[in-house]
């Protein structure tokens, strides 16, 4: 079982997590969420998590003893081998391969979402392993940055999608995009139709078509991930194609 969890004062947002592909995985108990609230730790009578910055500015900061206290317990109540990731726009962003990898060794996860302007220093330099981000951006706290984590990463667990193959071939696992998909009908009602290659029947030309595709949307839309991957010469001569069919243009 893969087990996350989140210090956050806001627990109920992750409610969200009961539905869908991610809900039926945790009710199988292939994974299991835990959230703690620093709240429950905070000094009475306030029981306050924040205060103003030393030093002065805008905005507050999570204070130390809860989350401290918080994230002491959380500990407790997960496997041993566990990873402390801290949300924040200064952290490094994180690729499926990077999640493929703590899925594989089973490593439980415990994300710290602030909110505010931040958390205290002396946290992260205490507990925290690593500082994730989802891009060069600031939301409000780090709730979502954490939910989008739990959803990529459960969604690998044998078992939690229909098709086990799913998620083998979805964009990113192999460092590249996945290929287009069609579904009925076969001719819109404008007039857009599914390629024909995908009505043939001929399996190996279907293949084919869609690693061409897959390496050309990457291409197009990514290229610097192609500097990453090992091609065979059967791919690069798909990459070559694809770019004489659509003008070679850069």
């Amino acid at each position: 079982m893969l087990h996350l969890g989140v210090i956050s004062i806001m627990p109920a947002m992750f409610d969200a997590l009961k539905y869908g592909v991610i809900g039926r995985a945790i009710e199988a108990r292939l994974a299991r969420v835990d959230c703690w609230n620093p709240r429950q730790w905070a000094r009475v009578p306030h029981n306050a998590v924040d205060d103003k910055p030393y030093g002065g500015g805008p905005g507050m900061v999570m204070m130390h003893q809860p989350l401290d206290a918080a994230i002491c317990f959380a500990k407790t109540q997960m496997p041993y081998t566990i990873k402390t990731v801290y949300l924040s726009p200064q952290g490094r962003q994180i690729n499926q391969q990077a999640l493929n990898g703590l899925v594989r060794a089973n490593q439980s996860v415990l994300f710290i979402a602030g909110r505010y302007e931040g958390i205290d220093e002396r946290v992260i330099i205490q507990h925290v392993d690593d500082e994730w981000s989802l891009g060069d951006f600031v939301m409000s706290g780090g709730e979502l940055a954490a939910m989008v984590y739990m959803d990529a990463m459960i969604r690998l667990l044998p078992g939690s999608l229909g098709d086990p193959t799913s998620a083998e071939h979805d964009s990113f696992m192999h460092g590249r995009f996945d290929h287009p998909h069609y579904t009925r009908p076969e001719r819109t009602h404008n007039g857009m139709e599914v390629p024909a290659v995908l009505l043939s029947g001929n399996h190996r030309d279907i293949s084919r078509w869609r690693m061409k595709q897959a390496l050309g949307k990457t291409w197009l839309k990514r290229p610097d991930l192609l500097n990453e991957l090992k091609l065979s010469a059967d791919d690069e001569q798909l990459l070559v194609e694809f770019k004489h069919e659509h003008g070679n243009r850069n």
